[in-house]
This record gives structure tokens, C-alpha cells and sequence, in this order.
């Protein structure tokens, strides 16, 4: 569907471009008002003496004006209603993509540079550059001489457009992704600034930041070096050209070839003519940089599904492993490997293990976060690749080791940023063991969370992600670490929120370090190295991994051990 949708606006702005190039057409044919009325007045109204004439051309003119910028005006607001109607449709689904593959906010600042470069100058250039040959075909009508003149300025000042795209295109895009790496840094760097304070990494990381942004400038500023010589090379072109243009025109007019007026008139009409090259030059970084946010947006938009996925009934809460190789996308490395396992709908699953051993990545799976190299990971016999992550969303409940919240009020979040069921909340917030916690708020449920939420403690967050995780009792519920940053009264809050969901029928998967919490669980998964070594009921798996690791020398295992025992 997201192939679709950029589609068709890419349809509807090349459908209204084409008025645009009408409209240019119509602009640059007035353009020459000016410089025609002004030989009409050499030759015409000087030698005559005829204020009749004189007021008739001075109206037409003024009229020709007159509907220039009007349409000058119509052709600008119709460009950036263009880009405005692009960014309206191509918004939502770039914002999605954007979060679902983990790139962040550049797909949304380069449908800012592409709204924005249809607003600018130099679309417009671009678009006056086709209507050229209209302008030397005035000239050569005055004389050919002076046709010739322009034919050859237009040639150098096209061939140093042609050399300023070629000299500082590999160093303005070398300079955009220094440019990205650098803010990406900073941007990660932020979200860990109490331990790059208190540890003393600030000037290591600073360090790391200013090599991206000098060599970001450096490569801006080769480029800019580059084509402010080339630009300044067209503008003394341009200026010759002036000057080559009146000397030819005065020798004609000499010989008594043309007249002062078609003089003057070929030098205005020459450098109109001209004029939208050399601001191609001036403007040619921002064409190359739309282009290339072009590019990017296509790329990302296109590799979206034809139609979107026959919607589904709501799932039960089945899961199913099979088989299943799987590690982090865009690389080949697996992180588990042949898993196969099934959970029951309404029962509960314990996953433990070392440090690294695969646990995050069966969650992730679960949830359709990341999908297999190969193999199957279903939820009620449908592949999650079947389900669209929009609609199955509701359907999950998920805590990650790393909590997020986001920047709104504490209801906002547990909802999920969508429609505000106060019943809902405060029920979710219950079970959580968090309405206490919340109402102590400054103005409880309506606190505004800040970034990350940064305004709460560890504790705090963690429990209104839980909320979040329970809200409207998801079929399926799966909690990376719920404990981490609780106690032991949170703990127990957390074994009783677990049976309660479990009772309503969720089924309920949770990987921790603390045995409590899995104590009460139906079927507890070992995982080593990737690999599922053992699963069953508790009462069959801790008696064989506590004799396996008495007898064995696995330090995975033995780590296993001291952590979750």
C-alpha cells in the first residue's frame, strides 16, 4: 500500500508540474514585454512623435505586466501547494516507515527538503531554463550577429552548470552523510547524557561528534569553494556577454544594420534569457540535495506491499516457533538458531538464560518487532509477515528491556497515544500496580511525561510501561526484564498482574533474571547460545538443567545457574 501511496502523489505532482510548465511558458513569452515595448519606443515612438502611439503601447504593456504577475503569483502558490499536498499524503506512511525500520527522523526531514524546494527559488529556475531557445530565437529575429552572441554565452554558461553539478556533487553528498552520522551521534550520546556526564565520557564524545562535523564542513565547504568560483565564472560570463552584446549591437547599428532600440532590446532579452542558468548554478546544491531526498523517499516508500494484508480475526494468543534462525536485520548473523517451540493461548511462558543467549531476539519475534532468516514464527497459525503491524498492534502487549515513554500525559501512554479510555487506563494502571504511584503525581493520569521519561524515576517508567503492556488485556503479553528497576514489593505486584492477565485469558511470555518472578509460570525455555536446550513445565526443566549444570563444565550454563537460581 505505502508503493501505492507515493504513487499516486508522485502522479499528482507531476500532473500539476505540467500546468506549472504552462505557466512558465505563458511568464517567460510576457517576459518579454519590457524590452520590446522599449524598442517600439527607439524606433517607433522617438521617430514619430506620436503620444498616441506612445499611450496605446504604454497600456498594452502595462497590461502584459500586469497578467505577469498574476500568473507569477498563481505559478508560485501552486508549487507550494504541490509540496504542501505531497507532504500531506506522504507524511503518515513516511512516519510509520520511518519508526517501523528503526532509521529515525531522517525520511522526515528529507520530505522537508523536497516540500521545501518546491517553495524555493530555485524550482523556478529550473523551470524558466526550458523556455531559453524562446529568447535566442528573439535575438537571432533582431540580427543574427547578435544571435550568434547569445547562442555562445548560453553554451559556456550551460557547460559551467554542467561542471559545477559534476565538481561538487560527490562532495555535498560526502558532506550529508557526515552531516547524518554526526547528529545521530549527538542524538544518541543525548539519550545517554547522565552517564557520559558522571563518567567522564564528555570529552571522548565530543571528540568522536566534532570529527563527523568538521569533516561534515569541510566536504560543505570544498563544494561551496567550488561552486562560488563557478558561479562567480558565470557571473563574469554573463557580464561579458553585456558588454559583447552592446559592442556588436552598436557596430550594426554603425553600419546601420539594426536600430539602437533592437540594440538595447537584444542586450535585455539576452540577459533574461540567461538569467535562469546562472541561478541554476547558484541553486544547484539544493537541486541535488532534493533529488536525493527523492531518492531516499522512493526507496523507502516503494519497498512497501502492493495492497495491504487481509485483515485477520482477533488472535487468541497461540505462538509458535519452527524451526526458527533468526539475529539482527541487515546482518548475517543469527542470534538463536533452529528454535522450535508452541504456548498455548491463556497460558504462561518463562524464558531464562545468560547474558546474549537469544532471549530479547525471541521477544522481538514474538512481537513481529524483527522477523526469521528462515523458518516460522506464527501467532494463531498465521505468519506474523500476515498480519499488518498497525492493526495486530493492539493485540499485543510488550514491555522491551530498554523502556521508552513518550512526550505527552501518563494516560496518553499507557493508552497508546490512541483513543482515551479512562476505564481502561485506571484498570491497566491497577493491575500494573501503578495507580498509587500515579495519582501521587503532580495531577496524576494528566502528568505530562517528558522525553524518554525523563521527568520519572526508573521504577515509574518501568510500571507505566507495564500498564501500557496490559492495557485492554492483549491476547498476547510479552515482558522483556518487567522487574529490573523494582523491588521486591514489585516483584510480587508483577507475579499478581501476571496470574491476573493469564486468568483473563492472555497468554503471557516473560524473560527475567529473577526466579520469583517465574516461579508460578506453566512452561519454563532454556536458551544457550542460540539455541533452545531445554522447555517444559517447571517441575521437569529445573531438575535437569540443576543436574546438568552440577555436572557439567558449560560456564554458559553454569552462568545460567548463578542468575536465574
Amino acid at each position: 500500500m505505502d508503493s501505492i501511496v507515493f504513487s499516486r502523489s508522485m502522479a499528482f505532482v507531476k500532473r500539476h508540474l505540467k500546468v506549472v510548465f504552462a505557466f512558465s511558458f505563458l511568464i517567460n513569452l510576457l517576459m518579454l514585454t519590457a524590452p520590446l515595448y522599449m524598442l517600439q519606443i527607439y524606433d517607433r515612438v522617438l521617430t514619430s512623435r506620436s503620444e498616441q502611439t506612445l499611450f496605446l503601447l504604454t497600456l498594452i504593456a502595462l497590461g502584459s505586466l500586469a497578467t505577469l504577475a498574476a500568473l507569477d503569483v498563481v505559478r508560485s502558490r501552486l508549487l507550494v501547494r504541490i509540496g504542501t499536498c505531497m507532504d500531506q499524503w506522504l507524511a503518515p506512511k513516511v512516519f510509520s516507515l520511518a519508526m517501523k525500520n528503526g532509521v529515525g527522523a531522517r525520511p522526515t526531514r528529507d520530505l522537508d527538503s523536497l516540500r521545501t524546494f518546491f517553495a524555493g527559488p530555485t524550482i523556478l529556475a529550473f523551470f524558466d531554463s526550458p523556455w531559453i531557445p524562446l529568447y535566442l530565437l528573439t535575438v537571432y529575429l533582431l540580427h543574427p550577429w547578435m544571435g550568434h552572441v547569445a547562442l555562445a554565452g548560453a553554451v559556456i554558461l550551460f557547460a559551467l552548470a554542467l561542471l559545477n553539478e559534476r565538481s561538487t556533487k560527490l562532495w555535498l553528498i560526502e558532506s550529508a552523510s557526515n552531516s547524518a552520522m554526526a547528529d545521530s551521534f549527538a542524538e544518541a550520546s543525548s539519550r545517554n547524557s547522565e552517564a557520559v556526564i558522571s563518567m567522564g565520557i564528555l570529552p571522548g564524545i565530543r571528540n568522536k561528534w566534532s570529527k563527523f562535523h568538521r569533516d561534515a564542513l569541510g566536504f560543505q565547504a570544498g563544494a561551496s569553494d567550488r561552486a562560488g568560483f563557478i558561479s562567480a565564472s558565470a557571473k563574469f560570463t554573463r557580464f561579458s556577454l553585456q558588454i559583447a552584446m552592446l559592442g556588436v549591437g552598436a557596430f550594426l547599428a554603425i553600419e546601420e544594420l539594426i536600430t539602437p532600440g533592437a540594440m538595447i532590446a537584444a542586450s535585455i532579452i539576452m540577459g533574461r534569457g540567461l538569467a535562469p542558468i546562472e541561478s541554476s548554478i547558484a541553486g544547484w546544491s539544493h537541486g541535488i540535495n532534493a533529488r536525493k531526498s527523492y531518492k531516499n523517499l522512493k526507496d523507502l516508500l516503494m519497498q512497501g506491499s502492493v495492497s495491504d494484508p487481509l485483515p485477520l480475526p482477533e488472535p487468541k494468543g497461540a505462538v509458535i516457533f519452527d524451526n526458527v534462525y533468526a539475529g539482527p536485520p541487515g546482518t548475517s548473523m543469527n542470534t538463536i538458531a533452529g528454535v522450535s517451540f508452541q504456548v498455548q493461548p491463556g497460558t504462561s511462558l518463562g524464558i531464562i538464560g545468560p547474558s546474549g543467549a537469544g532471549k530479547s531476539t525471541l521477544a522481538r519475534l514474538m512481537v513481529g518487532i524483527w522477523f526469521p532468516k528462515s523458518g516460522h514464527v506464527r501467532l494463531d497459525n498465521a505468519e506474523l509477515s500476515q498480519w499488518d503491524s498497525d492493526k495486530l498492534g493492539p493485540y499485543i502487549g510488550y514491555l522491551p528491556q530498554d523502556i521508552e515513554l513518550f512526550t505527552g500525559t501518563v494516560a496518553e501512554n499507557i493508552s497508546r497515544f490512541g483513543e482515551v479510555d479512562p476505564a481502561a487506563i485506571v484498570e491497566a494502571a491497577e493491575i500494573a500496580g501503578a495507580d498509587q504511584m500515579i495519582r501521587e503525581l503532580p495531577t496524576g493520569y494528566d502528568t505530562l511525561v517528558g522525553e524518554n521519561g525523563s521527568d520519572l524515576s526508573g521504577g515509574q517508567r518501568q510500571r507505566i510501561a507495564l500498564a501500557r503492556a496490559f492495557y485492554k488485556h492483549p491476547p498476547l503479553i510479552v515482558l522483556d526484564e518487567p522487574t529490573s528497576n523494582l523491588d521486591a514489593n514489585g516483584e510480587a505486584l508483577v507475579r499478581t498482574a501476571v496470574d491476573r492477565m493469564r486468568g483473563a485469558g492472555s497468554t503471557v511470555v516473560i524473560i527475567s533474571h529473577r526466579p520469583a518472578v517465574i516461579s508460578a509460570v506453566d512452561n519454563l525455555a532454556v536458551i544457550q547460545r542460540g539455541q533452545l536446550t531445554h522447555f517444559g513445565s517447571p517441575d521437569e526443566v529445573w531438575p535437569q538443567i540443576t543436574r546438568r549444570a552440577t555436572n557439567t563444565t558449560e560456564p554458559d550454563l553454569q552462568m545460567a545457574m548463578r542468575s536465574e537460581v
